[in-house]
């Protein structure tokens, strides 16, 4: 009975109920744009071609897609071991303000070097930020809901203190000093800000499932997520399982922040993520809890995002349309499926 819960979510299914999904999604926001006097044709059009109409545009929306997609696997880690880790913003700060620290300060490095400790520095602050809820999760039963929120407020609040003042670089904006050039990743479409940590998103896309699916300890993870009691009788260690989990989840999280640091901006600015760890709940939702899943379902919102700019600078809907149709796609696509598995999950 536990291996063919945990095979619930793997279901090689059709995906036509998400496009059927999707497709509404778009119907109801044209009923909106009407409504309030614009054009939906003409506002799709520009969202669309804003979003893969070019090189450029391509660009910008892998771009906008692969903070998204770090984010997504973090919560997607979490979740299979039955941990609701709301904290990823949080993490994924915490390790975009340690990157910006170790490549900003660390001179006389080789470039490939200088890349891979920043990158695995902002993974293990990342990871250590999730240690503490983790800890009082296994250790008090304390609510990891309410645990990783309040961390994540914790760390909003603190890398905005260190960018403000002891870390600050001259000027009036509050951003840490730039990374030096060896830290810097590599663009991979210019002139467009796509770099090397889109490559490295899907990697760790590859290396999630290879873990979750291909592996003795993954099926552990995700037996202990489905069915703890049942997991522990099979001789399962769930609390570590739980701390593995908790751990990698973070991890992800805080090198996706450092991604974003080195690739995109070349140094932490204050209030640089518009929510990419809140969004990354969302798409792990919308890709089904599957890596792959939310490979797809992150490249769909940052079409969403990168288009929604383009369709507010060609046409002038607001870009709260665009906010719109993914929060439409989230209620259509992804409740129904969360809903059915905590209801299986609390069956077994």
């Amino acid at each position: 009975m536990l291996k063919k819960t945990l095979n619930y979510l793997d279901r090689s299914s059709s995906i036509l109920p998400e496009l059927i999904a999707i497709a509404l999604a778009f119907l109801i926001s044209a009923i909106i744009l009407l409504i309030t006097g614009y054009q939906p044709i003409r506002a799709f059009a520009a969202l669309f071609r804003g979003a893969f109409g070019s090189k450029f545009a391509v660009g910008q929306t892998l771009t906008q897609a692969t903070p998204i997609l770090f984010t997504s696997l973090s919560f997607l880690l979490a979740f299979r071991s039955g941990i609701f880790n709301i904290g990823i913003e949080g993490q994924f700060l915490i390790g975009a303000f340690a990157a910006a620290v170790v490549g900003s300060s660390i001179t006389g490095l080789p470039p490939i070097i200088h890349v891979i400790i920043s990158l695995v520095i902002g993974g293990i602050f990342g990871a250590l930020w999730g240690l503490i809820p983790a800890l009082l999760k296994i250790f008090t039963g304390a609510s990891e809901v309410i645990t990783t929120m309040m961390m994540s407020y914790i760390a909003s609040h603190l890398t905005s203190y260190l960018v403000n003042y002891r870390f600050k670089a001259p000027g009036w904006v509050a951003q840490t000093n730039p990374v030096q050039p060896s830290a810097i990743l590599v663009k991979i479409l210019p002139p467009t800000q796509l770099s090397v940590s889109f490559l490295i998103s899907l990697g760790f896309s590859l290396l999630v499932f290879y873990f979750l699916f291909k592996t003795y300890l993954g099926y552990q993870v995700c037996a202990v997520g489905l069915n703890p009691t049942a997991a522990e009788n099979r001789g399962i260690s769930v609390h570590s399982r739980i701390l593995m989990a908790f751990l990698l989840s973070a991890f992800v999280a805080g090198v996706g922040g450092a991604g974003e640091v080195l690739g995109v901006h070349g140094r932490f600015v204050e209030g640089f993520s518009p929510g990419y760890g809140w969004d990354g709940i969302a798409v792990s939702l919308v890709g089904r809890l599957h890596p792959f899943g939310c490979i797809i379902a992150s490249i769909l919102f940052g079409m969403l995002r990168a288009g929604g700019m383009s369709m507010t600078r060609s046409t002038k809907v607001p870009l709260d349309i665009s906010l719109i149709i993914q929060s439409l796609v989230i209620i259509l696509v992804a409740a129904p499926s969360f809903i059915k598995f905590v209801i299986l999950r609390r069956k077994n």
